[in-house]
């Protein structure tokens, strides 16, 4: 499913036409070479990068400016990689989070 904007009524039409494949859990998609991740990702139909550690909820793209970590994912083994700032290269493999086996809370000391 390809939701791309490639004639934007203020920034024009798209003339990168240079599609590479990239892997998001498990699964094959194109995206244009260079774009950022998150980029990619929305244009294939896909709004959940990864999964809150403790709570299990959903979590997409909140700034796509760096500043909040909502983004991110592991790309080719390298955790914690913001998708909005990283952009895509051919044969890329990215994963999303998921959430802990163990809540966050059981690691603390008694005393917190």
């Amino acid at each position: 499913m390809n939701q791309r904007i490639l004639d934007h009524p203020i920034l024009g039409k798209q003339e990168n036409s240079n599609y590479v494949s990239f892997t998001f859990n498990n699964n094959v998609y194109k995206g244009l070479e260079n774009e950022p991740l998150a980029a990619a990702l929305l244009a294939n139909g896909i709004r959940t990068l990864r999964y809150h550690e403790e709570s299990g909820s959903s979590r997409g793209i909140y700034c796509n400016i760096g500043h909040c970590y909502e983004c991110r994912v592991t790309v080719d083994g390298k955790q914690g990689i913001r998708a909005c700032l990283t952009p895509i290269k051919d044969g890329m493999t990215i994963e999303s989070g998921h959430q802990l086996p163990t809540s966050v809370k059981d690691w603390r000391p008694e005393n917190e």
